[in-house]
């Protein structure tokens, strides 16, 4: 009995963009059924948190309900494996760039992906480039009061991002997504994220070979460009692995923590 306690582990899990907490619905009771931890939060102005997306001025301020979920913790507990999808890369960076002693394991699933030698903002810049404007599609992007914003159109959701998910998961995510702030700018004014907090935090990423927003190139140019532990891949996984393949991102995240955590 004491083995099997000692091998269930806390995931904490990190959504994009436009998104919340919800996306996580079909992994969680996975990981849940198989006896581990799951705690899945809503960054701020995402999914059901209260604050207004006018009032948030940093990326810091976006990040704070996880950064609060870890600080909350005990310090005798068994460390976490922070779990971040897109630009929920970011965030768990910045948390592992604070809380390295609570984290075991940082696992970036088609993820932004920092690194250590440049600016928080290298790669959501790298990506605008690479990725171009056009590949936005429908997706509305405003200026409010100096913030820019993004909110995902029909378009872009059901022919990019979710295009393997079931239609019923489509219709979720046009129902439920809120404006996602793009602090690009907020994190050029940053320190690098440093080798003795996010360096210091083994990380692994999961590729998904369909991903249409993150193509698999540029998921491989960030592993190139940060250095991970490992990568697994999910194969014909579109950018929600989450909800188009729930099962083999589980197993993959369960691999992950028996060898890392």
């Amino acid at each position: 009995m004491a083995s099997e306690t000692k091998s269930k582990k806390h995931y904490v899990l990190v959504h994009g963009a436009c998104h919340g907490a919800w996306c996580w619905y079909k992994l969680k009771p996975r990981l849940e059924s198989v006896g581990h931890r799951v705690s899945v939060v809503d960054l701020a102005a995402s999914g059901i948190h209260p604050a207004k997306i006018e009032d948030l001025h940093s990326f810091s301020d976006y990040s704070e309900p996880l950064l609060n979920l870890l600080a909350a913790l005990p310090a005798g507990d068994e460390k976490v494996i922070l779990v971040g999808h897109s630009y929920g890369g970011i965030s768990i960076a910045l948390a592992a760039d604070l809380f390295a002693h609570k984290i075991a394991l940082n696992v970036f699933v088609t993820a932004s992906l920092p690194d250590t030698s440049h600016r928080p903002s290298y790669i959501p810049e790298q990506f605008q480039e690479k990725i171009g404007s056009g590949a936005w599609l429908d997706t509305e992007i405003c200026d409010r009061g100096g913030l820019k914003t993004y909110l995902f159109g029909p378009k872009f959701l059901s022919s990019r991002v979710y295009y393997l998910c079931s239609k019923e998961d489509v219709e979720l995510a046009k129902a439920l997504i809120r404006p996602s702030p793009d602090f690009t700018d907020n994190l050029s004014k940053e320190n690098n994220f440093s080798q003795e907090g996010f360096g210091s935090v083994p990380r692994a990423f999961i590729t998904c070979n369909q991903d249409l927003v993150s193509p698999l190139e540029f998921q491989r140019w960030m592993i190139q460009n940060s250095g991970v532990n490992e990568v697994l891949e999910i194969k014909d996984a579109d950018h929600m692995a989450m909800l188009s393949k729930p099962q083999e991102l589980c197993d993959a995240l369960l691999q992950l923590a028996l060898k890392y955590a």
